[in-house]
């Protein structure tokens, strides 16, 4: 029994040493490493597809948030532990554009398939569209019957003190989300009107939270009866049978966000890697926009997703770099 509990230490060990290199997983396989701030439901589809494609390799996907990444990723470059970054927020692709810790994508993929809007951006070359996703006002009309409210009509009515702890928003600073809704108020108002706006609005947040999913979230939870929030998220949860959930719309239009996929610097000479984003670029995108994203980041397509909005009205999303985005989160103060 001894001789077997050593046998079985040291075979375990074994495999910690080898999981530490980054590259193989224990059992032998080649570990493929890939981090996102995608919703579960993303993670869960980009894992299943993956290791079915490639039963040869063990792929992994892991959540961080969308600031979290880019510090990450630029602060380690080449010796990151992880290989591919899966749907980040194209500013932030800027910043690891910047500190040189991406490769670049431009000889190894052929960009005409993608929609013009997707590819109107200064790092383009440095990653490939993955999502485009739209945000929202998104209400709970339980809560608001609980509390006696009406249904709002814009971004002024949840000024109004009865609404006071019943608001979620992402922080801007932490979350892509929060800043899409952020950045569309300062191109729509001008920045002193929208500072006040949010200065004003703060009163009435339950919490700035630190991801884009928290205020869908704290919907579904009844904690809060507005939460400022991704249409996909709350599609998602309106599909699979919340009917509490009401996706709204304000005058100022809808905010939105793109989002790309790069290799870590020095990960693109693996072959393992090179085929896992091969499969984002040739049948990945496609899947994932059709079930979850249908404001297309690909030519010619028009998906039909079940209770997505349709003719979705775009707010002013004009400014959105790096330079202008470091510039806004400096007079955030919430």
């Amino acid at each position: 029994m001894k001789k077997m509990n050593r046998a079985m230490h040291l075979a375990l060990a074994g495999c910690m040493g080898v999981a530490m290199l980054g590259t193989v997983a224990c059992g032998g396989k080649e570990r493929v490493l890939i981090l996102t701030s995608s919703e579960s439901y993303t993670i869960d589809l980009l894992t299943e597809k993956i290791n079915e494609k490639f039963p040869e390799y063990k792929t992994v996907v892991e959540y961080m948030g969308t600031s979290n990444i880019a510090a990450k990723v630029c602060a380690e470059k080449s010796a990151c532990e992880y290989d591919i970054v899966f749907a980040q927020e194209y500013g932030y692709i800027s910043k690891m554009k910047e500190a040189g810790a991406i490769v670049d994508l431009s000889a190894m993929y052929d960009y005409s398939v993608y929609t013009d809007e997707s590819l109107n951006f200064t790092e383009k070359d440095y990653m490939l569209p993955a999502i485009k996703t739209g945000g929202a006002v998104v209400i709970n009309n339980y809560v608001l019957t609980q509390q006696g409210l009406q249904k709002p009509t814009s971004y002024q009515d949840l000024l109004d003190p009865a609404y006071d702890g019943l608001v979620s928003m992402p922080s801007p600073k932490s979350s892509g989300t929060g800043y899409m809704f952020y950045l569309s108020l300062v191109n729509t108002w001008g920045e002193t009107q929208a500072l006040d706006y949010f200065d004003n609005l703060t009163d009435n947040i339950l919490a700035y939270t630190s991801s884009g999913s928290g205020p869908i979230n704290a919907l579904v939870q009844r904690e809060v009866a507005v939460g400022f929030g991704m249409i996909s998220q709350a599609v998602e949860k309106i599909t699979s049978g919340n009917t509490e959930l009401e996706i709204i719309s304000f005058s100022e239009g809808s905010p939105y966000n793109l989002y790309g996929n790069c290799i870590i610097k020095g990960k693109e000479q693996r072959e393992s890697v090179k085929k896992v984003m091969d499969y984002l670029y040739a049948e990945f995108t496609d899947m994932c926009c059709e079930m979850y994203y249908p404001e297309p980041v690909l030519k010619n397509k028009n998906y039909q997703t079940p209770n997505y909005p349709q003719d979705i009205t775009y707010a002013n999303m004009n400014n959105n770099t790096l330079e202008n985005k470091e510039y806004l989160l400096e007079k955030w103060n919430h």
